[in-house]
């Protein structure tokens, strides 16, 4: 009885030996984390004031998991579609100015994050008419080798 509850020691020490040890992700690295995301998220702004709309696709997880609901949808869209929505709807704006009014950022893992805020957005046309929304918006950050991407989330007018 002995030997056999040797051997299953040692064979459970071997499973443990050789598994990776768990990374902390304390309170700092999350911190760090947030501020990184909220960096990522003004610079998605400030990109699509200078740029426009098609300034978002570096931004946008190009993944088969990347999923939005924009404003106005009752279904999610895949990756395609909103690009095909962007680069239709780009030409029609000659100044986007979005502002986050309120944005909490909650790390989930050290490469997944959700987001929620109110955004502020002031939309000018080509015919010089001016729209000023505001939204809400959820969405999940993903991290990848060239940084911060969106990966799904919805957007939805607040009246």
């Amino acid at each position: 009885m002995k030997k056999i509850a040797l051997i299953i020691f040692l064979i459970a020490s071997i499973f443990t030996a050789c598994q990776k040890p768990v990374a902390s992700f304390t309170e700092n690295d999350k911190k760090k984390m947030v501020d990184s995301i909220r960096l990522t998220l003004n610079n998605y702004y400030a990109d699509i004031k200078k740029d426009g709309l098609t300034a978002e696709f570096q931004y946008l997880d190009n993944s088969k998991d990347f999923f939005w609901v924009p404003p106005g949808y009752k279904d999610p869209i895949n990756y395609d579609s909103v690009v095909a929505v962007l680069t239709k709807n780009a030409p029609s704006f000659s100044s986007i100015h979005n502002t986050w009014d309120s944005l909490t950022i909650i790390p989930l893992s050290p490469e997944l994050a959700s987001y929620t805020g109110k955004i502020h957005s002031v939309m000018v046309d080509t015919a010089g008419k001016t729209m000023d929304i505001h939204l809400i918006e959820t969405g999940t950050l993903i991290k990848r080798k060239d940084g911060w991407k969106l990966l799904n989330g919805q957007t939805s007018m607040i009246n």
